[in-house]
């Protein structure tokens, strides 16, 4: 039986997709009802060619002159990037940055929901986090096989990302989204994104310090 592959998307494009969806609810709420890609690159000070490029990976048709229906554009992309899709997931780390992760509640608008937290702490073993249940680490791997989670939030130091990251995937986690100020090293077929708080911080406050 043929199966049917998925061209995979640029990893530039699927960067920028989430901010136009950002700016298409701006719009939508100022009541516009039509949009074309160059009113979304001139809102984002992009190239129009590269708006309306990346469009076209979500697989929806605008009108000459016209443009997008608004309302089918935000679907698009929403069910382009899965967000329309709830994918559970369990978070490690229930210090300050998991405890602030645990609590945000909008990620259910991008797909996400995180059903079980874990932490070493074994005064934190048994509690709740925002109505999440605290449990010991060694359980993930096991519980991960059972749930069928694939993704995994990583928020713990940079001493113990890798060791937490190892029972990540020896539970089938297919993807880690890492929040620890390291690189974890994890085997071909696992995706791993890294949200740098400090690569990030370290670009703003350079930034600044070229302009005075």
């Amino acid at each position: 039986m043929n199966t049917v592959q998925i061209k995979p998307t640029p990893e530039p494009t699927l960067r920028r997709l989430p901010l136009y969806h950002q700016v298409l609810i701006q719009l939508k709420e100022r009541g516009v009802k039509e949009v074309s890609s160059t009113t979304i690159a001139n809102e984002l000070k992009l190239d129009s060619v590269q708006v309306r490029k990346d469009i076209e990976h979500v697989q929806i048709v605008g009108k000459p002159r016209i443009g997008f229906n608004i309302d089918e554009l935000i679907l698009a992309i929403e069910k382009y990037l899965n967000w329309d899709n709830l994918t559970e997931a369990f978070l490690v780390g229930s210090g300050h940055l998991g405890f602030a992760l645990a609590g945000y509640k909008n990620f259910a608008k991008y797909g996400l929901n995180i059903i079980a937290a874990f932490d070493n702490d074994p005064e934190k073993i048994g509690t709740t986090v925002h109505g999440i249940p605290v449990l010991d680490p060694l359980k993930i791997p096991d519980l991960a096989r059972r749930m069928h989670i694939h993704i995994g939030v990583l928020a713990v130091p940079a001493e113990a990302a890798q060791e937490n990251a190892d029972l990540l995937i020896e539970g089938g986690i297919k993807g880690i989204w890492n929040f620890a100020p390291t690189q974890i090293k994890a085997p071909f077929g696992i995706v791993v994104e890294n949200a740098q708080l400090t690569a990030s911080l370290s670009f703003l406050k350079r930034k600044l310090t070229e302009q005075h």
